[in-house]
């Protein structure tokens, strides 16, 4: 009996390993994948938003609050349905926000130190 498991393990080691190394790699290669899809995806979505905003700046200067937001908010999610790349309105809508925070400038640190002699000690 112990002939037959070394018989069948020489002849058919080899082929089970590299099937397993083989499913192993494919494995990894796929969450590698899924892993950058993700990332390409976010980062696409960031700049479509930033995109938009300045478009609808300019587009639309005769329409202020909400309705500019609306206009970039239908502006954003087709042009992402368009790419394929699915978004729900909360993520557009928090997209937006920042891109036209970055754009009012409104991250900058616009907080100047204290003097010296006002420092505490």
């Amino acid at each position: 009996m112990n002939e037959f498991w070394n018989t069948f393990f020489l002849s058919y080691g080899p082929a089970i390993v590299y099937a397993l190394i083989t499913a192993i790699a494919g494995l990894l290669a796929k969450g590698i994948a899924k892993a950058y899809n993700k990332y390409a995806d976010t980062k696409e979505k960031r700049e479509i938003a930033k995109i938009v905003v300045m478009a609808v700046e300019q587009i639309y200067k005769t329409l202020h609050g909400p309705e500019k937001f609306s206009k970039a908010l239908d502006m954003v999610r087709t042009l992402l349905a368009e790419r394929g790349i699915e978004i729900s309105a909360l993520e557009a809508q928090a997209l937006i926000e920042a891109a036209v925070g970055e754009f009012n400038n409104v991250f900058e640190d616009t907080v100047e130190p204290l003097p010296e002699e006002q420092l505490p000690a």
